[in-house]
């Protein structure tokens, strides 16, 4: 019997599990297969941004255990290529005869001083936690100075959807008068905000941060933190207790330990089947896979659209790869981007050249429907867990 382990169990893992076990099904194969993660929760990653991020997770083991994916709880430490197996922290070892990895992405510390000790961030579950937990004790705290400064760092998607937001956070622990007459700040280095997302939902962007009465400083790299200071690298500094960073994100550290090539971001290269190049018997999916999604040259981005098909391709073709059948190139060429803008709505764009298709409280319905449906795990039968989980007719 063939053993798969899935180190990591957020959107591509899952995904994997379940197109490799069903896979496994329908070939009438005598696969094992195993997940092996911290916790046996999936964070709701997209969502960290809101409020009362502690309901932002769900359980993994009502989609593993109907379709018979063993689950280990425990993080992976070392990773021996050469030998197949997986070294955990806990002291024990999962020997593979495929791996795949999809352990996400993490938000290493800035390299600039004071970070660590004075900035908070959302990119994960127990870091959004103590954030929101630290916002309620500040906005509670009115004679602590900056007690009413919110700076954010990075005008990507994040810092702008934590930015529309944060008054409706600061609401919900005070008052709306506090949170009316909060400052906020969003600091992004390039001289446009969101500058990902190019020209096109720029007006609709901007327009919404000024609706949210967000101040913004473009051009500005941010040059240290100091309790109750933002340094700029202007000279300038900005009085504040709260300090969010919301950029820098990486590839998870694990990828060090795959004999591979990796990008300036630590994703592992792969190819066209999701196996890691020169590897043998390694997959990499999700937010540690650079992985081509259509034939124009552009690649997976670090996102919850992207990992979740990407999981899937790397679940079918491992278990193709051990049965003997032929593997299906990953290719996600439908690109589209829905951005929350808190009480204006949202905004929907299509194509890689973000082309604006609906915004305000059309586009929230959807960015609702994604954020509070779509992307949450399934439960049910090993069928209805099967059909959430696989490849559907348009190939994501």
């Amino acid at each position: 019997m063939k053993h798969i382990v899935i180190a990591g169990g957020g959107f591509a893992g899952l995904s994997a599990a379940g197109v490799a076990a069903e896979e496994n099904d329908l070939n009438a194969g005598d696969l094992r297969i195993t997940m092996v993660s911290p916790s046996d929760w999936t964070v709701i990653r997209p969502r960290l941004y809101e409020a009362d991020p502690e309901t932002l997770r769900a359980p993994l083991r009502p989609a593993l255990d109907p379709i018979g994916v063993a689950f280990v709880q425990d993080a992976v430490e070392r990773i021996d290529t050469a030998a197949r197996t997986l070294h955990l922290r806990g002291g024990g070892a999962l020997q593979y005869d495929a791996l795949i990895l999809a352990t996400g992405s993490e938000l290493p510390p800035l390299p600039v001083p004071g970070v660590a000790e004075h900035t908070w961030n959302i990119d994960s579950y127990d870091a959004a936690v103590a954030f929101d937990r630290h916002l309620r004790d500040v906005v509670r705290t009115p004679d602590l100075p900056g007690h009413d400064t919110f700076v954010i760092v990075g005008g990507g998607m994040t810092g702008i959807e934590l930015a529309c937001e944060m008054r409706s956070r600061i609401a919900v622990h005070a008052d709306a008068d506090t949170a009316a007459g909060a400052r906020i700040v969003l600091v992004e280095r390039e001289t446009s905000i969101g500058p990902e997302f190019g020209d096109n939902p720029r007006p609709v962007i901007e327009a919404a941060l000024a609706q949210a009465g967000v101040e913004t400083r473009l051009g500005c790299a941010v040059a240290g933190f100091e309790p109750g200071r933002v340094l700029l690298a202007d000279g300038t500094a900005i009085g504040a207790a709260t300090a969010v960073v919301t950029v820098g994100l990486r590839a998870n550290g694990l990828t060090a330990e795959i004999p591979g090539r990796r990008d300036e971001l630590g994703r592992l290269v792969v190819d066209d089947f999701q196996r890691v190049v020169g590897v043998p018997g390694v997959y990499a999916t999700g937010d540690v896979a650079r992985a081509p999604v259509d034939d124009d040259a552009h690649v997976a981005l670090m996102s919850c659209q992207h990992a979740r098909t990407m999981g899937k391709y790397a679940g079918y073709n491992v278990a193709h790869d051990l049965l003997g059948l032929d593997p299906r190139p990953y290719r996600q060429p439908d690109y589209t981007t829905c951005l929350d803008l808190g009480a204006a709505g949202a905004v929907f764009t299509m194509g890689w050249d973000r082309d604006v298709q609906t915004t305000g409280a059309e586009a929230k319905k959807r960015k609702e429907m994604i954020n509070r449906e779509w992307i949450y795990p399934p439960a049910g039968t090993r069928e209805e867990v099967f059909a959430a989980l696989r490849i559907d007719a348009r190939g994501r």
